[in-house]
């Protein structure tokens, strides 16, 4: 059993609270790391490490921030095979899904080392005739990030690749149930020689760590990828000081099939879209809206392809669809759906059971006769099932996709170009996806509507997060 540390102030940390967390691999229920469960102290020592070291971070030229990412990026691939072991063990994702994490990981740092350059301000001009008007683009200072478990490798780089790159120093926090994968790019930014400070790591629980890391006075933006609830409770905590937030919270995406959509491709593109992760993912599709002339058509073709999804333990097992659910209580909050489903009318059409008795294994599950109201419907699942709903008029399905207090993604899947861009305009949605699986770019832009979040990530777009405007009036006299 590995003991891990916190990196603070260019330093690994002994833990300091004598209090540990357990760490379990999902596949198995064993104890593989224990982290440091950290104290409000903790936190406040990273976020004056971060203060200290974020002015000489920002007098640096973008340029020389972004050689210092490319060298992490370069890090990263040296240790692609122990990072793709640890996100397999820590996490239950399958090898070839944690070794994509890896590889685009440091794909997407090498991406926003590369804005280094063109990221700009602007020169806006004047009513008066000896005056010019100036917007400077400026690092926000001292910034947090608290982070999810389901992709726990890449939402480092997620928050920290574009804070850096722009000036601001970071502070992080790992999830509890994945926090080695952060261990090692730690020791990445360590071997590299980032300033200290600049990129610092806490471990320990929300309701301390996390909460610390809202309601500092210092910290200019804190951004949380996870739960509404979660989401919720950042911005309380983050409301006293006006602290900025940026979160990207739950997701129920909507999936609508037309009578003329390409089965196979629709069919292929939405198991991938649900089993990816153990379902666990927030962009994932979470339901499924197919018109009533091939509704059967697709649900044998759904029935076909969820018997050949191949679901065991990824550490032994090389070539698998799925792994386990990540902890206890994700299996259980599925069984439960499932279980209520049923009560309310669902059918089940195929899978609704754990897997064995050791590990948190459950089997791909298909849920036919379902209706708008019910709770599979509403309520975000977070695992490996499938509601489908019926309907005929195509008005129907665009206002029950659009029925929910999420907004983070959907997709549609026609080859008539017209009625793809009819349900492109309706959508109300963050994203799109047009017969393909749910997976964002990252030069793209991952923002939700409604309760799916605030701000967003990636590209362009995602980078300005991290950055304030100054805007200066210089009046001259000739």
């Amino acid at each position: 059993m590995k003991d891990l540390k916190m990196y603070i102030d260019g330093q690994f940390i002994e833990n300091r609270s004598g209090k540990w967390i357990n760490v379990l691999n999902p596949s198995t229920e064993e104890v593989i790391s224990r982290m440091p469960d950290g104290t409000v102290e903790d936190v406040r020592t990273a976020i004056d490490a971060a203060e200290k070291a974020q002015g000489a971070w920002e007098r640096l030229t973008s340029i020389e921030r972004a050689q210092y990412l490319t060298k992490i990026a370069q890090g990263i691939r040296n240790r692609e095979k122990e990072l793709t072991d640890i996100i397999v063990r820590e996490g239950g994702k399958t090898q070839g899904l944690a070794n994509v994490e890896v590889n685009f990981t440091a794909d997407y740092i090498d991406y926003m080392a590369g804005w280094a350059r063109r990221y700009e301000g602007e020169i806006i001009p004047s009513d008066r005739p000896h005056e010019t008007i100036f917007v400077f683009k400026k690092p926000i200072g001292v910034t947090t990030g608290i982070l999810p478990w389901n992709f726990p490798f890449f939402l480092v780089a997620r928050k920290a690749a574009p804070a850096m790159l722009t000036g601001n120093t970071i502070v992080l926090k790992p999830s509890q149930l994945t926090p080695e994968n952060a261990y090692v790019f730690a020791q990445i930014v360590d071997e590299v020689g980032v300033p200290k400070g600049v990129f610092n790591i806490v471990n320990g629980r929300g309701s301390v760590v996390g909460h610390e890391m809202a309601a500092n006075p210092k910290v200019g933006m804190v951004s949380l990828t996870g739960s509404v609830s979660a989401g919720v409770q950042t911005m309380e905590a983050a409301s006293a000081n006006v602290t900025k937030v940026s979160l990207e919270l739950g997701g129920k995406a909507p999936a609508i099939v037309m009578p003329d959509a390409d089965l196979d491709l629709t069919v292929k593109s939405i198991i991938a879209s649900r089993v990816i992760n153990t379902g666990q993912v927030c962009n994932c599709c979470e339901r499924v809206y197919v018109h009533s002339s091939i509704k059967d058509a697709f649900i044998e073709k759904l029935l076909d392809g969820f018997g050949k999804v191949k679901v065991g333990n990824p550490s032994e097992i090389t070539d698998l669809d799925m792994g386990p659910l990540i902890d206890a209580g994700a299996l259980k909050s599925v069984e439960e759906k499932v279980e209520k489903a049923v009560k309310q009318g669902a059918i089940l059409a195929y899978g609704g059971k754990r897997i064995g008795t050791q590990g948190y294994f459950f089997e791909p599950t298909l849920l036919t006769n379902c209706t708008q109201k019910m709770d599979i419907i509403q309520e975000e699942t977070f695992g490996p099932v499938l509601p489908i709903v019926e309907f005929t008029e195509v008005e129907d399905a665009i206002a029950w996709a659009n029925d929910c207090e999420y907004g983070l993604t959907s997709s549609v899947y026609t080859q008539n170009l017209d009625m793809a861009f009819k349900l492109m305009r309706s959508l109300k949605f963050g994203e799109t996806y047009i017969n393909r699986e749910n997976f964002e770019a990252m030069q793209g832009f991952h923002a939700g509507w409604r309760k799916s979040g605030i701000g967003g990530a990636d590209g362009k777009h995602g980078l300005e997060e991290y950055l304030q405007t100054h805007v200066v009036y210089l009046e001259t006299q000739g």
